[in-house]
């Protein structure tokens, strides 16, 4: 798989792509690669955005300046599926990076400011994603939590190849919240491990851990009482 990331901050993931995940993925022949619009700005001074018309506070991305940065990368002809970063997009979820990570190339769109022009969104976005009904400064730390989600699911990535089967609202678990989990010591504190986890009958395991993980997801349902 390849990912690319367009912003304003590409130093930002330094961190994230630190991360042991990310390393693993990387070295079994998946890509990051970051960009930034100021790059390739067509304007002067690296200017990348404008005061929106109508009025009003804040700057808006201006469509030129992205449009320029992904015919810099794309110039080729080569077409990622585009995905803008927007508090009002699709939710993401397990179902949505399952999706995600099939593609074999994807462009993350970090906004800033008070987004982008809206012909980005109607003329070069495929799908906008939300990681939550929130406003946050940027697009990075979505972008770096859809990275995430999807680069971990990627083969190799994790330690174990049922890491990121076996998670919380995957498809083996029927969308519900993962089980609990528990390591040593078996009593801490007077706090008992459940004597299933302890009694080595894999089969009372697994319908343990089933119905624990229902009981999370109805749960969840429920809502706090």
């Amino acid at each position: 798989m390849k990912l690319d990331i367009f912003s304003l901050f590409p130093e930002a993931f330094d961190w994230f792509r630190s991360q042991r995940s990310v390393q693993n993925a990387i070295a079994e022949g998946n890509e990051l690669r970051l960009f930034n619009y100021r790059d390739t700005t067509p304007l002067g001074a690296g200017q990348v955005d404008d005061a929106p018309y109508g009025g009003g506070a804040g700057m808006v991305l201006r469509v030129d300046v992205v449009d320029a940065a992904l015919q810099a990368v794309y110039a080729n002809g080569e077409r990622p599926r585009v995905v803008l970063l927007s508090p009002t997009g699709r939710l993401l979820d397990d179902e949505l990076a399952d999706e995600l990570t099939q593609e074999p190339h994807v462009a993350l769109l970090c906004g800033r400011y008070e987004g982008f022009d809206e012909r980005v969104h109607e003329h070069f976005a495929d799908d906008e994603v939300s990681i939550g009904r929130y406003v946050l400064a940027g697009g990075e730390l979505p972008a770096m939590v859809l990275a995430d989600v999807v680069m971990r699911k990627l083969p190799g990535a994790l330690g174990h190849e049922r890491s990121a089967v076996e998670e919380s609202f995957s498809q083996v678990l029927e969308g519900a919240p993962e089980y609990p989990h528990y390591t040593r010591p078996p009593v801490y504190r007077g706090w008992d491990v459940p004597d299933v986890l302890l009694s080595g009958d894999h089969e009372r395991v697994r319908l343990w851990r089933a119905e624990q993980s229902r009981a999370r997801a109805e749960q969840l349902e429920k809502g706090p009482e």
